[in-house]
């Protein structure tokens, strides 16, 4: 039987992953279709609110051009509620050796968070070469990327952490960095008054930024 190819990878399926926090699940639907619109397929939902993996459920079940991902995974119980909600890649701000192997064994593309050297290395012993910078601006930003693109080219990042548009196309520059992660494009005002179309505007130019360069 011959192998499957390999899966596209999650840091290049678009410029930018909005990183969603979602208060009430009824809005799920409408911002995923949003994102897609202009241009953000891969859409991280949080596990900051109860609403988190109901959020998940609907996206999959609903809009399946969504590559619908759970953000801010910590424990290995968390990975099970997400898949079976129907995430699609997984995302950490820190790693163990549990939450690793949690990931893992889920079967789905996964950033685990890393914010040093040490920890970039400890990844790469343990053969995983994508990884969540984060918080990317506190731990160092474009500089602290730069100086780990020469002894370690094999790693490959997400920055997450203080992003915008003003400072995500010199992230995006970077030969090391794949995508980022923000939230500009999904602020609070425009979700709270449900304004869709500015949603999908501002998406659109974040989609923008990974042909600037």
């Amino acid at each position: 039987m011959s192998a499957m190819p390999p899966s596209p990878s999650l840091l290049d399926l678009a410029p930018v992953v909005p990183v969603v926090v979602v208060e009430d699940a009824a809005d799920a639907v409408p911002l995923a279709r949003a994102l897609i619109s202009g241009g953000l397929p891969a859409i991280e939902v949080t596990l900051r609110t109860p609403a988190a993996l109901d959020a998940i459920r609907a996206i999959a079940a609903e809009v399946p051009d969504a590559v619908v991902g759970a953000g801010t995974v910590i424990a290995p119980a968390q990975v099970t509620e997400c898949m079976a909600a129907g995430a699609r890649f997984l995302v950490s701000p820190g790693w163990t050796d549990a939450l690793l192997d949690a990931m893992r064994a889920s079967g789905v593309p996964f950033l685990p968070g890393v914010s040093t050297t040490t920890e970039v290395v400890a990844l790469l012993e343990r053969g995983v070469r994508e990884m969540k910078f984060f918080p990317a601006q506190a731990a160092g930003g474009t500089a602290y990327l730069r100086s780990l693109a020469g002894p370690l080219p094999q790693a490959r990042f997400c920055p997450t952490g203080g992003i915008g548009p003003v400072n995500a196309p010199e992230y995006l520059s970077l030969p090391n960095v794949g995508c980022v992660g923000g939230t500009w494009m999904i602020p609070a005002d425009a979700v709270g008054a449900r304004d869709w179309g500015r949603v999908e505007a501002l998406a659109r130019q974040a989609a923008g930024l990974g042909r600037s360069g």
